[in-house]
């Protein structure tokens, strides 16, 4: 599916930073970067008319699953960087932390009972994983054994703060349909913590 280049996406993000230093966008933001290629892999096994719920940094999400740059900047000036959506694209998003694993899960069951060849993809971070609908998501799709993948992008930070300070050294083994990828941010929320890097964890699940 991607047709934009991680050169692309890096300028596009780039003048929207520009946009936000000089106060010219009215809400909060929260900028994607650091993950270019890793999506650009994982948009490959996405296909036209799969469903797509993607979190409050979705700018990337939506570039690479073939929205508009003037479109999501248009989004963006007018304070909607969280709330971006795209009908003909079957893209949606959620500002709430897992707010959207429920919704993605409830799709994933619809597409089945009707036998189409849709998938779902479903993106969260780090942060949402630690909450106790994901995991409910997670066993309802395996269980069933549902047309959706859960996508953790995993930057080491719920908010300011490490997963070595949420839950030590614990990692859940989620089953294949739960795949993870690593990266360090570009824009991480600022914080007086020192970067722990999980570059080498073991991940649950299946990778890209």
């Amino acid at each position: 599916m991607p047709t934009i280049t991680a050169e692309e996406l890096k300028e596009f993000e780039k003048e929207i930073i520009e946009l936000w230093e000089s106060a010219k966008i009215p809400a909060p933001i929260h900028f994607s970067g650091g993950n270019e290629e890793q999506l650009i892999e994982i948009f490959k096994n996405i296909k036209s008319g799969d469903y797509i719920f993607s979190t409050h940094r979705s700018h990337y999400h939506y570039l690479l699953a073939g929205g508009n740059k003037e479109k999501l900047k248009k989004d963006i000036m007018e304070g909607n960087s969280m709330h971006v959506f795209d009908k003909d694209l079957n893209f949606f998003t959620s500002a709430i932390v897992a707010g959207i694993v429920g919704i993605a899960v409830g799709v994933a069951l619809a597409l089945k009972r009707k036998g189409s060849d849709k998938h779902v993809w479903c993106f969260i971070g780090d942060g949402a994983e630690d909450e106790g609908h994901f995991y409910e998501s997670v066993r309802y799709v395996d269980g069933w054994n549902l047309p959706c993948t859960f996508i953790i992008e995993d930057n080491n930070r719920s908010v300011e703060t490490p997963k070595n300070f949420r839950y030590n050294c614990s990692e859940i083994i989620w089953p294949k349909c739960v795949v993870r990828y690593y990266y360090n941010a570009t824009y991480p929320h600022v914080g007086t913590l020192n970067w722990v890097d999980f570059s080498g964890a073991k991940a649950g699940g299946s990778s890209f």
